[in-house]
């Protein structure tokens, strides 16, 4: 008589190494990544940058003061009659200076403010960017986790078979036939195992890389998985929605904005200054000058004032002119950008919700699939102990079924990351999103 035994599945589950005490939520390990991820601390960095340079926009509008001062002593000699003596001078001065018109100046403290734009939405697309680069670890992790688990799964089926194939043969009940076939597809299964550990520990390098730590290891997912579906099932909606609040368009608008405000710069070099400056100073002579004598052991001398310093610039070798033209270049390139961002964020939005859509789809399919296959499996099963299926039907039947449920654990990642990632085509993900898709599989 023939006999089959399948290893449960939660058999070959606990034979992976898997220590419950160090399972991290995706929750956990994206707060790792965002106190350690290099590329993510340098965007931060970057940011608190571009918010001091755009302090120092202000310093063109606001006053300036300056305070000098200085000590000197000079010997004066006269050979006739003969005359030797010293004098020395002691000087203070404070000066202070208010840009009353200067268009150059206030056009460059615009630039500032809109530079605080552009460093908020350079830090969403890093935070983002972040966001889904954990997701990506993370799952990927779990998939080449499942990898694993079922290719031993069919590794210890196909043990099982194999052995039933040769105590057949012993007894002459099959041929050698069958038994050279579940060696072939032993020997095929192993070479997958070899290949499913390296995949893992692959996996697991990078996410340890990601978020700091060694050995981490993601939580596995409840079952049944529910996967969420489309809040909004009209992909012209994401892609409107995109424009709007997309980090890329944010900023190619506020770079279109400073490039408007360097033409006003350049424009300006034809425009006045004027200024209101004041100064005070302070000078103490000891024993006289060389000029006004000896005036007794020492005085003093203040000098104040204030007034407006008017400049009006006349030519200045084409050099303003050429500068303006450049300043128009650059202005249309910037509109151009601008044009060229909401152009490739409609594409990506598009490509992600019709990768979503195609991605629950793919899930459904297979889990019709893994439904067909079982029940394939257990035909061919009961065919080979009635005689009327060979070995090699079950074990095309019981590779089949593994398969399909590798793919179909892959699919329901695959839509998890993509659902994650179609918020980021269309710039509206946040950590919110993450943990919602925690909670939905780690109630």
């Amino acid at each position: 008589m023939h006999v089959f035994r399948l290893l449960p599945l939660a058999t070959a589950l606990a034979a992976l190494p898997v220590t419950a005490t160090w399972a991290q939520s995706l929750a956990d390990l994206y707060q790792s990544a965002r106190g350690y991820d290099a590329t993510y601390q340098g965007a931060q960095a970057q940011f608190e940058a571009n918010l001091a340079k755009a302090d120092q926009g202000k310093a063109g509008v606001l006053p300036s003061a300056a305070l000098s001062g200085g000590v000197s002593r000079s010997d004066f000699t006269n050979d006739n009659p003969s005359t030797e003596r010293y004098f020395g001078t002691q000087n203070a001065s404070l000066s202070v200076s208010q840009p009353l018109y200067r268009p150059a100046n206030w056009a460059s403290y615009r630039q500032a403010l809109k530079g605080i734009d552009v460093a908020q939405a350079q830090l969403l697309a890093a935070e983002q960017d972040l966001i889904v680069r954990t997701a990506q670890a993370y799952f990927d992790v779990l998939a080449a986790q499942d990898s694993l688990l079922f290719v031993r799964a069919q590794k210890a089926a196909t043990s099982e078979q194999l052995a039933s194939a040769k105590r057949n043969f012993e007894v002459g009940t099959s041929t050698i036939t069958d038994t050279r076939e579940a060696q072939a597809r032993f020997d095929l299964v192993v070479a997958q195992e070899i290949a499913a550990e390296n995949d893992l520990r692959v996996k697991r390098i990078a996410l340890d890389q990601l978020v700091g730590k060694t050995g981490a290891q993601p939580l596995a997912l409840t079952t049944p998985v529910a996967l969420p579906p489309l809040e909004v099932s009209d992909v012209e909606n994401w892609v409107a929605q995109a424009l709007l609040s997309h980090p890329n368009i944010l900023q190619a608008q506020a770079n279109l904005r400073v490039a408007e405000l360097e033409v006003d710069k350049a424009a300006a070099g034809h425009k006045p200054t004027l200024d209101l400056q004041a100064s005070y100073s302070v000078a103490r002579n000891l024993n006289g000058s060389p000029t006004t004598g000896t005036l007794g052991p020492n005085y003093r001398t203040t000098i104040s004032s204030v007034g407006l310093s008017l400049n009006l610039p006349l030519f200045a070798g084409f050099a303003t002119q050429n500068r303006l033209r450049e300043t128009l270049s650059l202005q249309e390139k910037a509109r151009d950008d601008l044009e060229l961002a909401r152009r490739t964020v409609a594409l990506n939005t598009r490509t992600a919700y019709f990768g979503v859509v195609s991605g629950l789809g793919t899930v459904k399919a297979l889990e019709a699939a893994e439904a067909s296959s079982q029940s394939a499996l257990d035909a061919n099963k009961l065919g080979y102990q009635v005689g009327v299926r060979i070995n090699i039907d079950v074990l095309n039947s019981q590779s089949q079924l593994y398969q399909t449920k590798r793919d179909l654990a892959k699919a329901r990642y695959d839509v998890l990351v993509g659902g994650l990632k179609l918020r980021q085509a269309n710039g509206t993900l946040t950590v919110d999103d993450l943990l919602r898709v925690h909670k939905a599989l780690n109630p």
